[in-house]
């Protein structure tokens, strides 16, 4: 799976998620690979620091060895794909495969979405979203869903100009085993 995305039109671009006018080179959006793991756990480092810069306190600890040893072997727990520009991974999205027993239908539950600071507002992270909504489809899912770190505003802008929309009456928990 390779799709490449190429700026002609770049008004057509410019309503979603802040995407710039401005020129940007040619990028292609292809299955994550082992051989990404140090630019991935790279750019999850910069992820980290960067929701750390607006509040988020958790333990943030994925980097390239967790990205190898959980997202590969006979057993990967997610799959991921990335948009790559002449050699340089500019942003990646992992995400597995889910199930909603409420209403009866898969889905594809995203674990992570991160683009650099540098490849923002160009169209990045809305071409990794609609890959993995072809995914989803390919799949047999009706639906993308994922979490939204609250004070992450230039997210979820992103994602409402995408069409997303919040859950409601929902909270996520967690339970240590």
């Amino acid at each position: 799976m390779i799709v490449s995305y190429r700026r002609l039109r770049p008004r057509a671009y410019h309503i979603h998620c802040g995407v710039s006018q401005t020129y940007v080179p040619s990028f292609r959006i292809r299955s994550a690979t082992e051989h990404d793991a140090a630019q991935v756990g790279a750019l999850a480092e910069e992820f980290a620091d960067y929701l750390r810069g607006i509040g988020d306190h958790t333990d943030l600890s994925f980097n390239a060895e967790a990205y190898l040893r959980d997202g590969f072997g006979s057993n990967p727990a997610f799959a991921g794909i990335v948009a790559e520009s002449q050699g340089t991974v500019l942003g990646y999205l992992l995400y597995h495969p889910g199930y909603d027993t409420d209403r009866g239908v898969r889905l594809l539950p995203v674990l992570d979405l991160y683009v650099r600071e540098a490849a923002r507002r160009r169209g990045v992270g809305r071409a990794l979203m609609t890959e993995a909504a072809a995914i989803c489809k390919q799949q047999g899912g009706k639906e993308l869903i994922w979490s939204v770190y609250e004070p992450n505003k230039l997210a979820a802008e992103c994602y409402e100009q995408l069409g997303a929309r919040y859950i409601g009456g929902l909270r996520f928990m967690t339970w240590p085993v």
